[in-house]
């Protein structure tokens, strides 16, 4: 069953538009984000059940569109920041109206595997097998946009924050479409659990050691053999801040130790740290401590 769903791939082929960016290359676990682009005209497309939850969101200016759900026809205006959601297993129609001749058409694709919603979901304690998510049609949700539009400007950036930056997003993506795009019944809130102090300091240890790695969610929680939704919430219990924020926290941390030990040049401290590029230690290292790393380096 599972062999004939049409995949994230063939979506973007069936599709059939010009992809300007894409996070297939990126490999952030569970989620693909991409944004085609082309001059808008009249189409209709059919498209078979897809293997992933399938989320557009319209970045352009108005435009008529019918889609079918539950055997009827349904017309609609998308208007920037709208957005729908089509879950995996469920076929889809689109019929775009031909009065859009001189209209740019850039939409975002946020494509989620089903093995993703299913791990956040048990990590809440919530049985997987009986939720669904349900079709969300042209949409305004101020929250899902900012979430997605974060997602996209770190896609744009050619992922500059990381692996474990673009996750922590994913995460959050993921509990919103529950609370909002679903069939659960119960409040999605943290858990009564917290990590030991012992895991506390195997994962803050490992952090330590490998600053310099682009560390993702995965990696982190095998370290202490928890899922990676578990990691998430119950280190930010644990520290008050996520995974990430504590990452790149100690990052400008070493950089300034580094900076009044060292004579290294900045942009190699910025690669022995872990940060992408001497302006994105730059840009963090001013966030944390209000100055640039030339400003906290000794004079000659």
């Amino acid at each position: 069953m599972i062999s004939n769903l049409l995949n994230s791939l063939e979506l973007s082929q069936q599709w059939n538009k010009t992809l300007t960016f894409s996070s297939r290359q990126m490999n952030w676990n569970g989620v693909l984000v991409e944004q085609c682009q082309s001059p808008a005209s009249a189409f209709e497309l059919e498209l078979p059940a897809l293997s992933d939850h399938w989320l557009y969101l319209h970045t352009g200016g108005p435009a008529p569109l019918i889609q079918k759900r539950d055997d009827c026809l349904h017309e609609s205006i998308l208007h920037k920041g709208d957005s729908f959601l089509v879950p995996a297993g469920q076929p889809s129609y689109w019929c775009q109206a031909p009065d859009m001749r001189d209209v740019i058409c850039a939409p975002l694709h946020i494509c989620l595997k089903p093995e993703l919603i299913q791990q956040v979901a048990e990590a809440s304690d919530i049985d997987s097998k009986r939720f669904d998510l349900v079709h969300g049609f042209g949409q305004q949700d101020l929250q899902l946009h900012q979430i997605a539009m974060l997602m996209f400007a770190e896609l744009q950036s050619g992922g500059m924050m990381g692996k474990l930056y673009a996750e922590s997003l994913t995460q959050v993506l993921v509990i919103h479409l529950l609370r909002h795009y679903s069939t659960v019944t119960q409040t999605i809130t943290s858990q009564n659990r917290s990590l030991t102090r012992t895991q506390l300091q195997q994962a803050i240890d490992y952090i330590q050691t490998h600053l310099n790695r682009d560390l993702s969610l995965a990696e982190l929680a095998s370290v202490i053999s928890i899922s990676p939704t578990y990691f998430a919430s119950l280190f930010k219990q644990a520290m008050g801040i996520s995974p990430h924020q504590y990452v790149i926290q100690q990052r400008v941390e070493q950089a300034k130790l580094m900076l009044s030990k060292t004579d290294l040049a900045i942009a190699d401290i910025a690669i022995q740290v872990g940060f992408s590029s001497q302006s994105h230690l730059t840009q963090q290292f001013k966030r944390v401590t209000g100055l640039t790393p030339k400003q906290v380096r000794p004079s000659p």
